[in-house]
């Protein structure tokens, strides 16, 4: 079993996982402020909560888009398990094939889903990542990872109409009754929400075009069961798909060390 980590911008998302199954999955909020031995707390809570045995974790693996963060995650994890963690970047195999034009800039957490999509559901794919972005991640039918979209998240988009706009207020995500709203609340929730849907539904028949061929679609993050039901594609939904990528990096490194 190992401790797999995941850092975003808004959440950190943490799970045990081994070759069997994903013990857990749970999110904790990023908070640039924290010192190690306050995560290493929180991280502590969280493996308690479950009664994981801390013995019996092997090792750990962590990917992030927070690099102002990693060392203090790091720090936390070694308090925790007594072991240095992997962390997905330069040194690191993958064995994910990506075209762009930089492939160092492609965020770890895109290269993690890329990787756990391909070994699940093999190629072509769409990869929908819901959090602070949404993202889209297109792998073609030769399991190369050709390139995607980022969009504001869901969630950004709500604070920003409610910090810009005079009358607008942080409402619930949650699906809306009906398209047309009759009060500010319902017209934010449909805007929001099935906003989000209509456009990945969208950018999935753009994708497709450019492909030439229909994909499998996968979605994952905190958001994605709140909007995914909502879209008109097949979808489907996994929350613990970065977990199984961390586990496949993870497996890929120690056996070739």
């Amino acid at each position: 079993m190992i401790l797999a980590i995941d850092m975003g911008n808004s959440n950190i998302v943490i799970g045990c996982i081994d070759d069997e199954k994903t013990y857990f999955v749970e999110r904790l909020s990023t908070d640039k402020s924290k010192t190690a031995l306050e995560y290493a707390m929180g991280f502590k809570t969280v493996l308690e909560l479950y009664s994981i045995d801390i013995k019996k974790i092997d090792g750990a693996i962590i990917s992030s888009v927070v690099p102002p963060l990693i060392n203090a995650i790091v720090s936390a994890v070694e308090k925790i398990i007594g072991k240095t963690p992997m962390v997905v970047g330069p040194g690191l195999k993958t064995g994910l094939n990506i075209k762009m034009d930089n492939p160092k800039t492609v965020g770890s957490d895109l290269i993690v889903d890329a990787v756990a999509g391909i070994r699940e559901y093999g190629a072509p794919l769409i990869i929908i990542d819901m959090g602070t972005a949404t993202t889209m991640s297109v792998v073609d039918k030769d399991s190369n990872y050709v390139g995607g979209i980022i969009a504001p998240g869901v969630r950004l988009s709500m604070e920003a109409l409610a910090s810009n706009a005079a009358q607008l207020y942080k409402v619930s995500l949650e699906r809306p009754q009906k398209t047309i709203g009759k009060n500010t609340i319902d017209c934010m929730k449909s805007g929001l929400v099935l906003g989000a849907a209509t456009m990945m539904d969208g950018l999935i028949d753009r994708m497709e075009e450019e492909l030439g061929y229909k994909t499998t679609v996968v979605a994952t993050g905190g958001l994605a069961k709140v909007v995914i039901p909502l879209c008109r594609h097949e979808i489907i939904v996994e929350d613990d798909l970065l977990l199984k990528g961390l586990k496949i990096i993870y497996d890929k490194n120690v056996e070739n060390k």
